[in-house]
């Protein structure tokens, strides 16, 4: 399977000239934009909304912080304002990988295609069960 890598901006949103520039894997099982913890700083003073427990692939628990709001700009794609997920990352080979999750593919409009390894627009956003609910509450 192909890796999707997409470059991204991050900033605070009181004070935008705190920001976080990197490049970050698309990773379809991942909620949130999950970044290191030890980058939280290059956000300046961004406030905790909550601590929470998180499951990793290999069902290792560790603890994230959720932190925000932020804007998130996805290289080609509009920009989203939503919250981040900070977590304990070990390094390879001294660079991080931070990760874009399917919230933020969704807010941005960005769709994976896999045959193409890269992300596309996606025209219209899904509201199907909300037209099932209008369409049947006679609205």
């Amino acid at each position: 399977m192909g890796r999707i890598v997409a470059p991204v901006v991050i900033n605070n949103t009181i004070k935008p000239e705190y920001r976080i520039t990197c490049d970050a894997l698309v990773d379809t099982g991942v909620s949130y934009m999950v970044l290191p913890s030890a980058w939280k700083n290059k956000l300046g003073d961004i406030e905790t909304v909550e601590q929470i427990e998180v499951e990793l692939a290999n069902q290792t628990a560790l603890c994230g912080e959720i932190c925000g709001p932020v804007k998130i700009q996805i290289e080609g794609f509009r920009p989203i304002y939503t919250e981040v997920l900070f977590i304990d990352m070990k390094p390879e080979n001294g660079i991080y990988e931070p990760l874009i999750g399917y919230i933020v593919l969704e807010q941005c409009q960005a769709g994976v295609d896999m045959l193409g390894h890269r992300l596309v627009h996606i025209k219209r956003m899904d509201l199907k069960k909300l037209f099932n609910k209008v369409l049947h509450s006679g609205g």
